[in-house]
């Protein structure tokens, strides 16, 4: 870890705040286009992605501040983001297909998170629910016909995408280590530019559906 520094580690809390201005923006929205489990997953799904990314952020930071190298919060990342974007998915495949997800889901997930030490399951469902995500907003932005939120949202995968490829790739220099933050900004980024568009042309009012109201339960 000699590639981090006090000000890359402080860097690493953008994409965090990022992430979570869209996922706040997202709740807010899609509040009353869900029955109660489908948001129940959102909203576990997405707290559970934030928390992975502030615990990667506090590491890096402590080992840079030279207080200590808690590797347990590293360790943590890929066990809660992988089921976390997975999560996050469900709700989206919910909202959609109108069937109520119970919390059952949720809590086997962040029970999951201690049982494996390979981080290789939560990489693959990182993909599958970052894949799954990002082609259910895609889908609601060619529904309200916001091409620019659409195309960000593919932006923001392919960026994702290059983040897993640096993973695989990284070599612990202090170069490597920008990169990969410029990367994750740029995803988040566009993330968040998306949501905003979609918030700001009206998705809390938006129908998507002709029969969503019937279905929430809220």
């Amino acid at each position: 870890m000699n590639g981090i520094t006090v000000t890359m580690a402080l860097v690493d809390f953008i994409p965090v705040l990022l992430f979570f201005a869209a996922a706040v923006l997202l709740q807010r929205d899609l509040y009353d286009k869900m029955v109660k489990g489908a948001y129940a997953l959102l909203a576990t799904g997405s707290t559970m992605v934030l928390i992975s990314g502030i615990f990667k952020a506090l590491w890096k930071i402590l080992y840079a501040l030279g207080i200590c190298d808690y590797q347990a919060l590293d360790a943590a990342f890929f066990p809660m983001q992988g089921p976390g974007f997975l999560l996050v998915f469900l709700s989206l495949v919910g909202m959609f297909s109108k069937y109520n997800r119970n919390k059952k889901a949720a809590m086997l997930s962040v029970a999951a998170v201690p049982v494996y030490t390979s981080t290789m399951p939560f990489v693959i469902l990182q993909i599958i629910g970052c894949a799954g995500s990002q082609w259910m907003l895609f889908a609601v932005s060619l529904k309200m016909k916001k091409k620019l939120a659409a195309v960000l949202y593919v932006v923001s995968f392919v960026f994702m995408l290059g983040m897993g490829y640096l993973s695989a790739t990284f070599d612990d220099t202090s170069s490597m280590h920008w990169m990969a933050q410029c990367v994750n900004i740029v995803s988040q980024g566009a993330l968040l530019w998306g949501t905003v568009i979609l918030h700001r042309a009206g998705l809390a009012q938006a129908h998507l559906f002709s029969d969503v109201k019937n279905q929430t339960v809220h």
